[in-house]
């Protein structure tokens, strides 16, 4: 991870929680078992966003458990790698929201570089298992993000989608913070109200709002 996080995660590369996970993937790969993402992807999403220029976080849960899906980015697909449903349908919603084509590829380091932080509450999962990581020492480690965040950043935009993102909430100061809660955008829950919530462009209101910068939503073309 780049300097500003391995100063605002000081100690945690010490703690006992972050030393059991990381034992247990060394425990993982020595059976014989396949993790996502590639280990070096494992911090992909606090290398593409340092803390100093972080205006906006996107919570997710734990990577994609399909064969070259998870990038570390949460929600995000390499080039090539067909949409998974989840991100169509925030793609559906950025449509109707702000009038921004379907992309055709997953890749959302461009919003990464703008400042969007795109964390997973687990930063691992076995082969064709979701949530197989869970309980294993990742979850207080990602808590320490969101309190770093809280504590070190003037305004950020959180966008909360589903239950586990959402249990999040007592962390942040929602009198400092802008705080946007929805259900995930699943195919099981996006029609409880993901679809319609207008996120993305009450996102950048309320950068706007805070004499930010808005977020350029509308990823670039591949060459």
């Amino acid at each position: 991870m780049n300097d500003s996080w391995s100063s605002a995660l000081q100690g945690e590369k010490d703690s006992p929680h972050f030393r059991a996970v990381m034992q247990f993937l060394d425990q993982q790969r020595e059976q014989g078992i396949t993790i996502y993402p590639p280990r070096d992807r494992l911090f992909a999403a606090l290398k593409a966003t340092p803390i100093e220029q972080l205006k906006v976080v996107i919570l997710g849960q734990d990577p994609y458990h399909g064969p070259g899906q998870a990038n570390g980015l949460c929600f995000s697909v390499n080039p090539g790698v067909p949409l998974p449903p989840s991100l169509l349908n925030m793609f559906k919603e950025l449509q109707a929201d702000l009038g921004i084509p379907i992309s055709r590829h997953g890749d959302l380091s461009h919003w990464a570089h703008q400042g969007v932080l795109l964390l997973n509450t687990v930063l691992s999962v076995a082969a064709g298992q979701p949530q197989s990581h869970q309980g294993q020492g990742w979850e207080p480690f990602t808590d320490r993000i969101i309190r770093e965040v809280n504590d070190r950043c003037p305004h950020v935009v959180f966008l909360l989608w589903g239950k586990p993102a959402q249990s999040k909430l007592g962390m942040i100061d929602s009198q400092r913070h802008t705080v946007l809660t929805a259900p995930h955008p699943s195919p099981l829950s996006a029609h409880r109200g993901f679809f319609g919530c207008k996120h993305f462009s009450r996102c950048n209101a309320a950068l706007v709002g805070h004499g930010q910068t808005p977020v350029d939503w509308a990823l670039p073309a591949l060459a």
